[in-house]
């Protein structure tokens, strides 16, 4: 068989939701296989096609100039139907290219991806991918024998084979990273003029026990976390070689070991980083950490996203999100307090929910006072505990529509329609009433705050679902702000 050399890592032209208005997110699961797969021997390439927009004309360009001896993707649910035809195109071009896929969705559906004949994925990696992925492409490369890989599936006799699983890795600190592949110029944060934004991971894991989450299951509710000598050398390389300036943390709970995380933050201040951080963290680690919210803002943590989800009990214990109603709301004012971007977001859509409890919501969201919320809705994601109990009110079985923007489960008293439209009125009334409150915010978070409704407005799905009042209304308010300069 044929030496392995090059792989072309490609990420799935797929687009939807807030996220893509706020900034250009490089995929950094990618970077860290890149790095793994040359450490080995192989050549990668990192090929971020969501990120510039490319089409699939444009993607099938690229795999016939680099030839590639190996096509590999990602997905998580809502991208798998586009990652499916990027390794379709591969094929197409050239039917001895081998095709890879790993992430979530992949890793717990690997069944159903593989029982169709004509399926173009040759291999799939579940759970964690740069051992696997030089594990996998050695025993290739080698004409060696794949069952002996933990943690791939494949086909081999119109039958799914899946190898036992692979324990995760265990010193995060030792994985090589492929940043000089990033095509840094086109990641930006777009309320930050002249930003160069990173995706870091300060940790992998999650303990949490959420419901209707993925990330509980891919991690086994297991957590590492990388040195803080570690992960802060990284931000100080990232910025002096590549003049980075805003990172995002891509960690579910980088603040879970409460002695690790004041140390990153002790060094963030006592070596004057200066790098702005954006976060996601939980709303007890926030209430713990009251005491040291100081170290928070003086170490420029920027921006800090909790996941409140819901504003009854009731609902937060379905999804088993191990918190009191009173304390999300803490958490947002103990961010505010330190003049922090606090965000969040609720999940709507549930079989029980109706028109009026979902207004309740947003009622109870703009009491709550966080400068940004997100009203979503439920994605029965298939591998996820609450799925049971959602899939009898699914109405809509295409993948690509479960990213948490489109309903695809139908309320008992509710029709998808009555439910978009209810999402839609939520941003537009819980964002013109931040408008109309501007004055209440410090001069920083006025100045973030107009940036960014401009931008949720216009450039992303709210633009459309928003419709009606909610345009024409953003438009006055921002045509009076310019007559008052």
């Amino acid at each position: 068989m044929k030496k392995i050399n090059k792989i072309l890592l490609i990420t799935p032209p797929y687009h939807s939701g807030v996220v893509e208005s706020a900034g250009v997110w490089l995929n950094v699961g990618f970077v860290y296989i890149a790095g793994s797969l040359r450490a080995a021997g192989y050549d990668p390439i990192y090929y971020d096609a969501m990120s510039h927009w490319h089409d699939y004309d444009d993607i099938g360009k690229r795999i016939e100039s680099e030839r590639p001896d190996v096509v590999a993707t990602t997905a998580f649910t809502a991208e798998i139907v586009d990652a499916l035809k990027v390794l379709k195109l591969a094929k197409e071009i050239n039917s001895n290219i081998i095709t890879v896929i790993g992430n979530v969705h992949p890793t717990f559906c690997y069944e159903e991806m593989l029982k169709d004949v004509s399926t173009p994925v040759d291999y799939i990696v579940r759970g964690e991918g740069e051992e696997t992925m030089v594990d996998l492409m050695n025993a290739l490369s080698a004409g060696g024998d794949v069952s002996a890989v933990k943690g791939i599936a494949y086909r081999q006799d119109n039958r799914t084979v899946a190898t036992p699983s692979r324990g995760y890795i265990k010193d995060l600190d030792a994985l090589p990273l492929a940043w000089d592949l990033v095509d840094w110029p086109i990641y930006t944060y777009r309320t930050m003029e002249g930003s160069r934004l990173a995706i870091v991971s300060s940790s992998r894991g999650c303990s949490q026990r959420c419901s209707f989450c993925s990330q509980q299951l891919f991690w086994q509710r297991k957590w590492r976390g990388r040195s803080p000598e570690n992960f802060v050398g990284e931000l100080e390389f990232l910025r002096d070689t590549y003049g980075v300036n805003v990172v995002m943390i891509s960690d579910e709970t980088p603040t879970l070991d409460r002695k690790r995380w004041e140390k990153v933050l002790d060094l963030l201040i006592e070596r004057q980083v200066g790098t702005k951080i954006l976060m996601e963290t939980r709303v007890d680690d926030i209430l713990r950490d009251e005491d040291i919210m100081w170290k928070y803002r003086k170490a420029n943590i920027d921006h800090i996203y909790v996941g409140v989800e819901a504003t009854t009990q009731e609902t937060l214990d379905i999804f088993k999100k191990d918190i009191k109603v009173e304390h999300s709301k803490r958490a947002l004012e103990l961010i505010n307090e330190y003049g922090i971007v606090s965000e969040t977001s609720f999940v709507l859509g549930m079989p029980d929910d109706t028109k009026e409890k979902i207004r309740k919501t947003v009622e109870l969201a703009k009491f709550y006072n966080p400068d940004l919320a997100f009203f979503l809705a439920i994605a029965p994601w298939p591998y996820s505990e609450i799925y049971p109990m959602l899939k009898p009110y699914v109405e809509v079985w295409d993948y690509s529509k479960y990213n948490l923007v489109e309903p695809v489960v139908k309320p008992k008293a509710m029709t998808i329609d009555e439910v978009r439209s209810e999402l839609g009125l939520a941003s537009r009334n819980f964002y013109m009433d931040k408008l109309r409150n501007l004055d209440r915010l410090t001069p920083e978070k006025q100045e973030f705050m107009i940036k960014v409704t401009k931008l949720i407005a216009t450039n992303s799905y709210l633009a459309e679902h928003m419709q009606g009042e909610m345009p024409e209304e953003v438009k006055a308010f921002f045509d009076r702000l310019e007559a008052r300069k």
